[in-house]
């Protein structure tokens, strides 16, 4: 286990509100759940335009959006590439940097099922997603986009995100001994 961080969280946070910045500026603000919204409101338009035009949520995207969201893709496909590459450059540098190691806590309160961790993981990220598309956005449209300008919404999202996941944790590692 590392004592230092490779790069320091103000490094990064600073990094990330620069690109932030650049990204708004040049395109729009960061958000990657509604290029999935789009892309299903754009195959419905296509396969059933009646039931698309009909539900309220899909009418908003889809035949006025389009495909021209493409940056939306791009940006899905960067996420997967760079969170590939950097796994691949820094990964051993991690604290469980053992391939097929599980942090100690969920293993001594759920046990070395890789299943049951993905499980937990795919499900959480599922409902994480969820709650978040139900609020207008995404996590990263909320979190990183939103709050940096301000919206009230996305001040609320994080609150409730951060106090769920900290009341969750709390409940999910109750009976914790170590």
């Amino acid at each position: 286990m590392h004592d230092k961080a490779i790069i320091s969280w103000k490094v990064a946070g600073v990094a990330l509100g620069l690109l932030l910045t650049l990204a708004t500026a040049l395109v729009k603000p960061l958000g990657v759940s509604t290029q999935f919204v789009v892309t299903d409101a754009v195959i419905t338009h296509r396969i059933a335009p009646g039931f698309a035009e009909s539900n309220d949520y899909l009418a908003r995207y889809g035949e006025k959006e389009g495909w021209g969201v493409g940056y939306g893709w791009m940006l899905v496909l960067g996420m997967l590439v760079g969170g590939g590459v950097t796994a691949r450059l820094f990964g051993d540098k991690q604290p469980q940097a053992d391939k097929g190691s599980m942090p100690p806590m969920w293993k001594n309160q759920f046990g070395d099922s890789r299943f049951k961790r993905n499980l937990a993981a795919f499900g959480g990220g599922f409902l994480l997603l969820f709650g978040a598309r139900l609020a207008g956005g995404c996590t990263s449209g909320h979190m990183i986009s939103g709050i940096s300008q301000l919206a009230v919404s996305s001040f609320i999202f994080g609150v409730l995100t951060f106090g769920t996941a900290i009341l969750m944790a709390k409940f999910l590692y109750r009976n914790r001994n170590t």
